[in-house]
């Protein structure tokens, strides 16, 4: 998790409503994107808030856990359906 600390400290720099934006932009570009390319994209996504998800796990309620797992699993989901 010691690699993860300096990419956390420079998003957590930035504004929360422009970081919330790109994010929800990155996400609808890629599921318009076709096929392989937002799949490619969306596990991106996943992996990037999963690794958030698992550095700020002990801080969160058990409401916001699982709020944002829902939110992972649907996204993989969504990935797995572009795939096929």
């Amino acid at each position: 998790m010691a690699g993860i600390t300096r990419p956390l400290a420079w998003l957590a720099s930035r504004n929360r409503t422009t970081v919330f934006l790109v994010t929800i932009g990155v996400m609808l570009l890629a599921l318009f994107l076709p096929g392989w390319y937002g799949a490619v994209l969306l596990i991106a996504l996943v992996a990037g808030l999963g690794a958030l998800l698992a550095r700020t796990w002990p801080v969160q309620t058990p409401g916001t856990r699982v709020l944002r797992l829902v939110v992972l699993a649907l996204l993989v989901v969504a990935a797995i359906t572009k795939i096929v």
